[in-house]
């Protein structure tokens, strides 16, 4: 069972950055996709940023939702079983409960994830 611990949410102004972390359990860590996802009250998971297992095809490749490209940055380090979301330039509708989630091998669908974090609240205020 791996389990998951964001930190780093908290609440910062328009144009500031942020730095979420992911610590996981376990010993299989590069050969999970690692994924960030974000939610606001009334609204549905969005998927946010990934980054496949290390190794292979395209291994720790990255990819993004169009409204974060080019200023947030997912990254892993497999030796310390943690994930990143380094968070720049952040607007007001950045706002949301931000999780980390383990499974998925490249996909942006929550449902292909297996494995949650509690979430951490990132507000941005104008």
């Amino acid at each position: 069972q791996v389990q998951l611990v964001e930190s780093g949410g908290g609440l910062v102004q328009a144009g500031g950055s942020l730095r979420l972390s992911c610590a996981t359990s376990g010993d299989t860590f590069d050969t999970y996709g690692m994924g960030w996802f974000r939610q606001t009250p009334g609204k549905e998971r969005e998927f946010v940023a990934g980054i496949k297992p290390s190794g292979g095809w395209r291994g720790g490749s990255t990819f993004y939702a169009n409204s974060v490209k080019g200023r947030f940055a997912i990254d892993r380090d497999n030796a310390a079983n943690t994930a990143y979301l380094q968070m720049n330039v952040l607007k007001p509708e950045d706002t949301a409960i931000y999780y980390c989630a383990a499974g998925g091998r490249g996909s942006t669908y929550p449902e292909d994830y297996g494995h949650w974090g509690q979430g951490t609240q990132v507000t941005v205020s104008s």
